[in-house]
Order: structure tokens, then C-alpha cells, then sequence
């Protein structure tokens, strides 16, 4: 007498006892271990059409215990801030004390030594140089800063010549005294974020009849799930861009409904150009933006519209800016653009023409996008024909997922006016 197939879970594996090892008894013991597998497959389903969700499969997917995703972002510390007002106050070391007023103060420490670039500074030996400035201190009342190289002769001290409001103030390095030990600290503290998983869902039937009945073609029930799947990623791909974040309750089922919220809303860096309107000072303004200022990868995707993507295409290569040949990468065909700031990996999304974003395109850190999947990407065959519901055989797609971004100022969106 034969004994029921079993399985055993324990702390290091499992085992299957009395049957042979089968996709169920795998799943039961480890459901992830065939979840990569099935997303090999699924991403060579047509990649060209859905580049974000490509590239989101290939990095890797983070398994999320809920549908609501909580997750850290952080940028790098601003490199600069506009003076608002400045006021003078007192003197330190000989020298005429100011206190600025600035966009965003906190950025400012004690002993750091400041430049303002537009600004001119007249050295006692008459020498010319950008004005330096040292900051004293830092904190609610201002930033309490002395020249470091301005002098006047009429007042004979150093003193800040009058700057205007709007005048940029670049951080530069700590001037320490010989004897200090310890500086004022600086931590990265990251910013707690939230999305939500939105459950995607497919479902492909075909009636008994229809399966065993003679074809011109070997057209197959696969066949129709890939179909499925090619549509379900483009309604995916469409959320992930530009899908607005929102969870609400359904009035027929009183479950609860979550829509994902885009990339294309959760970075603040932009970039705007005019329609009509772009060429190669364009492209070398839009890569100095794109790659500069974030501490992002030197490598981006740059992914667009038809009116922006034929906008690029007609610009002339110099021995400045060069086009080379098409590079694969994540499965998709990219043409590579190298400026001095950084190499862009180009290609054509119609997605953002359907979603009325023709001249404007998106620039992606792939080192800094993450895909949340608390459901993963799996089919199940439902019996519709056993539960008398119709004599049809089923499969229904489903995956709950979400993209986040880390270091949201490493991407940036490029947007026509």
C-alpha cells in the first residue's frame, strides 16, 4: 500500500517524502524559489514596450510584507543656497561680522568656508579674487559669516561688499582650528516614504469547444496568456509612470482598493526646455542637469516621448557629444548619447505619447529604482467548467507591486512648455 506524498519544513530546507519533487510540493516548502524563473520569461514578452518595468524585473525584486510599502530616500547634502538678506553684526577677529539670511540655512555649518561666485573680492595686495566667506556659526538666527579676502581701504578692515538678494552661496570645505578634535556633525538622515502595492490582474479564457477544435495556425492557450501579459504590463508600466497614489473603499464589496503612486510625482528635479526649441545647448543644459548636482551614476536612461525622441534625432553629432551604435542592456536596445557630464541610454516609450507626454521624457538612475512586489507575478487556473460556472478553462495573472525611487533627485523629469 502506497503512502501519501508529504512534505517537510524545517529551519534549513525541506524534503519531500513518498512522490516525486513537483512545482506544488517546491512551492509549498520555498514559493520564491520559482518566482525568478517566471520572471525570466515574462520580461522577454515584448521589453521594448515597457522599459520602466523591464528594467524594474531585471534589477531584482524586493519582496514587501504588505501592501503598503514604507521605505527610506535620501538625498545628498545641497551644495548651495540663495541669499534671502544679509545685516551686519559686530566684529570678530578684526574683521566686520554679517548675519545672512539664506533659502535653507540648515545647510550651513560652523567653520566651513564659503563662495559666492558672482561676487568680486579685492584682496589688500589689490589682488582679484570670488569672494570667500567662513562661517562662524550657523543656526535659527542666520548664518553668521566674516570675509575671508575682501578688504576695504576706506573702513580698513575686511568687510562683504554689498550683495543682492538672490545671490548664490556655494558650500566649500571646513577650515578646522589646529587644536580642535571633534567638528560639527553632519548625518544623512533619510526621509520615510510610503506607496502602495496595486494588485494587476489578467484573466484569459477559452471554452472547451474552442480547444479542441481544429486550427489554421498553432494558436494555443499560451498564446492567449501572452497576449494577456502583454497588455496587463502596459496598463502596469502606465501606473508606474504617471499613476497617482490613492486607497479607498469599494462601495459593492467593502474591500479596499490601492492605486500606486508614479515616478514620474515622486522626484522634484526637472528640467523644462521649450517646445520646438531644442538643440545642442539644449542637450548639453539638459546633461549637466541630469548628471550633476545628485552624486547619481554617470550612466542614466533616458526614456521619451515620439516629439521629444525626434527632437534629439535631429541634432547634429559633434566631437563633443557623440552617438553611438545601438547597446543592449536589461534586454532593451538603446542608443547611447556621451556628453562630457555623462552617457544617456535613449530609446522611444509610446507610453508617455498615450498618456499625453509626447514632448517630455523621463531620466531614470537604474542604480536607484526599486520594485516592491508584495504578490509576486503568478497565474492560477481556475475550474470554471467543475464549479458550473461555464464550460470554459481559465487563467487568471495577477502580481502586486510598486516602483519607489531612492535618491529622488538622481532622476529627473524633462518637461516641454
Amino acid at each position: 500500500m502506497s503512502e501519501k506524498m508529504t512534505t517537510i519544513v524545517t529551519e534549513n530546507g525541506g524534503a519531500v517524502l513518498n512522490g516525486p519533487l513537483t512545482t506544488t510540493a517546491t512551492k509549498s516548502v520555498t514559493p520564491e524559489l520559482l518566482k525568478n524563473e517566471l520572471d525570466k520569461r515574462i520580461v522577454k514578452i515584448r521589453p521594448m514596450s515597457t522599459p520602466i518595468d523591464q528594467i524594474s524585473r531585471m534589477g531584482g525584486t524586493r519582496k514587501a510584507g504588505s501592501m503598503v510599502v514604507d521605505y527610506y530616500s535620501v538625498d545628498t547634502k545641497p551644495m548651495s543656497a540663495k541669499l534671502v538678506s544679509s545685516s551686519e553684526s559686530g566684529q570678530y577677529s578684526g574683521r566686520v561680522c554679517f548675519i545672512l539670511q539664506t533659502e535653507n540655512n540648515k545647510i550651513f555649518q560652523a567653520t566651513e568656508t564659503v563662495l559666492v561666485p558672482s561676487m568680486a573680492a579685492h584682496r589688500r595686495d589689490k589682488k582679484e579674487e570670488m569672494l570667500v566667506l567662513y562661517v562662524i556659526s550657523a543656526g535659527i538666527e542666520g548664518v553668521k559669516v566674516i570675509s575671508i579676502n575682501n578688504y576695504d581701504a576706506g573702513e580698513g578692515m575686511y568687510t562683504l561688499p554689498l550683495m543682492p538678494e538672490g545671490t548664490e552661496l556655494v558650500r566649500m570645505g571646513k577650515a578646522a582650528k589646529e587644536l580642535d578634535v571633534q567638528t560639527p556633525q553632519f548625518e544623512a538622515l533619510p526621509v520615510k516614504c510610503q506607496n502602495y502595492c496595486q494588485i494587476f490582474k489578467a484573466q484569459v479564457e477559452q471554452s472547451t469547444f474552442q480547444k479542441i477544435a481544429d486550427k489554421e495556425v498553432g494558436w494555443n492557450f499560451s498564446d492567449q496568456e501572452e497576449v494577456a501579459i502583454i497588455d496587463m504590463r502596459l496598463g502596469m508600466e502606465k501606473n508606474f509612470l504617471f499613476g497617482s497614489k490613492l486607497r479607498f473603499d469599494s462601495l459593492e464589496t467593502d474591500d479596499e482598493i490601492m492605486l500606486t503612486g508614479g515616478i514620474w510625482y515622486q522626484t522634484n528635479h526637472e528640467w523644462i526646455y521649450e517646445k520646438g526649441k531644442f538643440d545642442m545647448s539644449s542637450l548639453v543644459e539638459m546633461s549637466r542637469s541630469a548628471f550633476t548636482g545628485n552624486a547619481g551614476s554617470s550612466r542614466k536612461v533616458l526614456i521619451g516621448g515620439s516629439k521629444f525622441i525626434e527632437a534629439l534625432h535631429k541634432l547634429e553629432i559633434t566631437r563633443t557629444i557623440s552617438s553611438s551604435e545601438v547597446k543592449t542592456k536589461w534586454g532593451l536596445d538603446f542608443t547611447e548619447i556621451t556628453t562630457k557630464f555623462g552617457t544617456f541610454y535613449v530609446m522611444l516609450s509610446e507610453i508617455f505619447d498615450q498618456c499625453g507626454h509626447e514632448y517630455d521624457a523621463f531620466v531614470l538612475d537604474p542604480e536607484y529604482i526599486t520594485k516592491y512586489s508584495h504578490i509576486p507575478f503568478h497565474t492560477e487556473r481556475l475550474d470554471l467548467r467543475g464549479s458550473g460556472v461555464r464550460n470554459t478553462e481559465a487563467v487568471v495573472i495577477t502580481e502586486a507591486s510598486c516602483l519607489v525611487l531612492r535618491y529622488p533627485n538622481a532622476h529627473m523629469k524633462v518637461m516641454a512648455v
